[in-house]
Parts: structure tokens; sequence; C-alpha cells
């Protein structure tokens, strides 16, 4: 097993990181911003090393300095979390050079399941279903006019290099085309590197459907059920639940999409933890959409019902161990729901919220997980994705585990910055949603009926005494006159440069 790992991320999956590592007695080492000095994640790592300025193209995206920052310290492997380099092939390839072990599947698996074309070409031969669409990239207008018109409209331009939204574009007619594809090319180009994009004929009310995959590095290869993920906003993903409706009303399902999950991720000797995505339609037909070759934000949903750590597994199938867990080990019980916390304005576009959090506390109580990254005091930076923290509850039952979230939404205070959790808690009550009558654009739907909370002077002022309060009771980071981030949680101080 590893003695020592660094953790190449930062936020709340930095944090999730640094609590499994120090179960298993395994020493963690933060790298951070210049922003993020005061960071939770900083301040509970046994060591923390600085790699750049705010900006992430000059810290968490910087490969060497990751990599330099690694050996420094003796690191013998580095977990990437999500985002940032999680699903860079060139990073993976470039640990495996230097002799430190990527927590994640070997390089060529994610260079072939990276980019989304080379996907659904592996996705095809292994016999899945996918969306009709293209199976390279596209560079020439007058080449995708003529695939749009034999596919039909309406039709999706999408990002061959990366997800989240980026690059993507709803086409309704052929007039819109060349448009939209320039401002796409131009979206991937800044956001992944790469301006390539393809074609998909677009699927009206698709439910985003994802299987958790874990394997191990011996070709052992299980799923661990479905993740329900269609409620989204600007394509991110704002609510999450297993199991998934849709399979809560056809049992079959669960099996149909995780053979289908298993058949694409052998074809590419798939080992760690994985995510296949898929789109169902309202019949539940699904077709694949692409692979997350990484750990995902919502996998506490699957661990609270699955009963497995996946960052546990995660370090354990790294460091060569074999996964004991077979298929018919896998059970799936009760209901979990993760809401994700965003410092973000809902009535103004979800506008990210950048401030100091004047008051900042978690619910807790039966079935409820809070996996946070913040403190009271702390300000949120503009730099980064506004995150804060995933409020996860479980339940014997569906209903069960919807009225613990909306127990554990109100007992939850954020004060100081605007946040989603009115928008959460109102989702929370809504006739569509409790029915289980979900599809991406859910939302869309839903804002024309949200009400935004409006501040009374009893909430100002609770504001204002919290903002004191907490001025007057730094945590010790902010009281020593040493480096915010040589202060730590455990009371050992490690190394800062």
């Amino acid at each position: 097993m590893f003695g020592k790992i660094l953790i190449a991320n930062r936020g709340e999956i930095a944090v999730r990181i640094i609590r499994a590592l120090r179960e298993m007695n395994i020493a963690s080492v933060a790298i951070f911003s210049e922003a993020d000095r005061r960071s939770l994640h900083v301040q509970m790592a046994d060591e923390a090393i600085c790699v750049g300025p705010a900006p992430s193209a000059e810290s968490y995206l910087v490969k060497d300095k990751i990599l330099s920052a690694a050996k420094q310290v003796g690191a013998e492997a580095i977990h990437p979390g999500y985002g940032f380099l999680s699903e860079n092939a060139s990073f993976a390839k470039a640990c495996d050079k230097a002799k430190i072990k990527f927590i994640g599947p070997d390089w060529r698996a994610i260079d072939q399941m990276g980019s989304k074309t080379s996907a659904r070409r592996v996705a095809i031969a292994a016999g899945a279903p996918v969306v009709p669409g293209t199976e390279k990239g596209l560079n020439d207008a007058k080449a995708a006019r003529k695939i749009a018109a034999e596919l039909g409209y309406p039709v999706l331009l999408k990002a061959a290099a990366g997800g989240g939204g980026k690059g993507m574009r709803r086409v309704d007619h052929e007039a819109e085309l060349a448009a939209a594809m320039s401002s796409a090319s131009s979206e991937a180009e800044r956001a992944f590197g790469s301006g390539e994009v393809y074609l998909e004929k677009l699927i009206e009310r698709p439910r985003h459907i994802e299987v958790q995959v874990m394997g191990d590095e011996h070709g052992h290869l299980i799923h661990l059920g479905e993740r329900e993920c269609s409620i989204q906003r600007r394509h991110q993903k704002v609510v999450e639940e297993c199991p998934s409706p849709l399979v809560l009303a056809n049992p079959e399902l669960r099996q149909q999409i995780g053979e289908a999950a298993l058949r694409i991720a052998r074809a590419v000797n798939y080992a760690n933890a994985g995510t296949l995505e898929f789109l169902a339609d309202q019949s539940g037909r699904f077709y694949f959409l692409e692979m997350n070759t990484r750990l995902q934000v919502e996998h506490p949903v699957t661990e609270c019902v699955t009963g497995v750590d996946l960052v546990r597994w995660q370090i354990r199938i790294a460091a060569g161990e074999r996964l004991t867990l077979q298929q018919q080990d896998i059970r799936w019980n009760g209901s979990a729901i993760e809401c994700r916390v965003y410092a973000e304005d809902p009535e103004n576009g979800f506008f990210p919220s950048a401030g100091r959090l004047a008051h900042y506390s978690e619910p807790g109580g039966p079935g409820v997980r809070v996996d946070g990254g913040v403190y009271p005091g702390w300000t949120v930076p503009l730099e980064y994705d506004p995150l804060l923290a995933k409020l996860t509850v479980w339940g014997d039952t569906r209903e069960t585990a919807v009225d613990r979230m909306r127990r554990a939404l109100a007992e939850y205070r954020i004060l100081g910055i605007k946040t989603n959790l009115v928008l959460l808690t109102q989702l929370m009550s809504d006739a569509a949603w409790l029915a289980g009558d979900l599809d991406t654009n859910f939302l869309d739907r839903f804002m024309p009926h949200f009400k935004a909370e409006k501040p009374t002077p009893e909430s100002t002022l609770s504001s204002m005494l919290s903002a004191a309060r907490t001025a007057m009771q730094k945590p010790a980071a902010a009281q020593t006159s040493e480096p915010a981030s040589q202060w730590r949680a455990n009371g050992r101080r490690g190394l800062l440069r």
C-alpha cells in the first residue's frame, strides 16, 4: 500500500480523499493556488504545497508543477479527484513515466474514451446502443449541413474533447447551423484545447442515466448500478439520485443498462472507477452518451445505497489489489438523493456568488451526509466552480429520502452569499419531481415557478451579527502569523512551500 498520496485537486473532493487516506493511515499532500491558501483541504492535509497563482491554467492544470510537487514531497501516487487533470491522458502518461501511480485508469483507456467520437466507436463495436450521429469530428460547415439533414432536425452540436455543457448547442434549423458550429467550436477550444465538434440527433425530453463501474488491474469488472442525473442547469447536474425512478418503474432496466456499460468498459480493458453515461427516452430505451474516466461528483449516492466506499477501492486497486466484490455481491438498499449546494444566485441566471461566509452550519442526523469543503469565515473565490458542498440523504424508500432531504435543507444555514438552498427546497416539493417525471429540461420548466426568498430585517440582522462573531472567532489558521496552510486539524504541521 502507498505511504503518501498527493491530491491534485481542491475543495470538497480533496477533503473527501483526505478523509479516506486518514482512515487508511496514508499521509496526504494537498496542493493549492494562491487563492486557496486558507482553504479547508489545505488545512486538513498532512502537507501542503503551493503550485501557482489563482487561475487554474497557472496552477491546478499545470502538469509539470504537480509532478514536481509530488516528487518534492516523496508522494508515491496522485489522486486527481474530478475535473482539472482527472481525464487528461497525457498527465496520466506523464505520471507513469515519472513512476508515480495515477489513481485512475490507464492513460490508454482515458485516451480512447476521452474523445466522445472515439468513445462512440468503441460503444458501437461493443454492441451498445448509441444516439445516431457522427463518429468523427467535424470542421466543415458544408459537411455538417449534409449530415444534419440526414439525421433530421433538431440536432445537437457537442465538443468532442470534453463535457459539462461546454461547446454544446441545440440547432433546430439549417440556417442556425453555421453560426452554432462556430460558437460551439470556439467555446470547446477555450475549455478543452480542442475545437473539434460532432453532431448527434437530439432526443426530445431525454433522461440522463449513468452507470458506475469499478474494475481492478487483473481483469475483474463490475457495475454498481445507475444514478438519475436529469436535474441540470446549463448541462451541469444539480440533483442526483439512486435508484433512478425509471428503474423503480422498470427493474429490468438496471441489468440491461449495467450490462451495456460493462461491455463498453471491457472493450478498453478499464480498471479503477468510471462512469458510463446514457440518455434514455421516456419509454426507457437508452443510448450511450459518453464515459467519464474518473470518480463522479455524485458518487455519494452510490456509496449510500450499495455500502461500497468507492474512493477507498480506487486507492486499493491503484495499489494493485484485487477487487474482491463480485457482481452478485452488490445490493441496492433503499434510496439516496444528493443536492449540490452552490454559491450562486438562481434568481439571476445562476450567476456565481463569491464572498465571505458570514455563517455556515451543516445539517446532521440519521441518514444525512455532507461532503463539504468550506468553513465559517472562508471567502468563496470567483476563480473556480461555485460548489460549496454536496448534501446527500438516505432513506428506506424514495419518499423517506425526499422527506429527509426537506428536513436537512431546512437545517442548512449559509449567510453572507447567495446560494441555491431555497431553489432545492422548493424543488423537493414539486409535483413532477415527486412523481419521478424527469428529463434534462426539467429545471427550465421549473424556474418560472421558482419564488426567491426575500430578505427580512431579522435575516439581515442575523447576517450582520454572524459576520461580527466570525470576525472575533477566526479559525486558528487565521489567528497565527504563520501562513494559514501550516495549520492542521489533526494537530500536525506539514510542509508548506
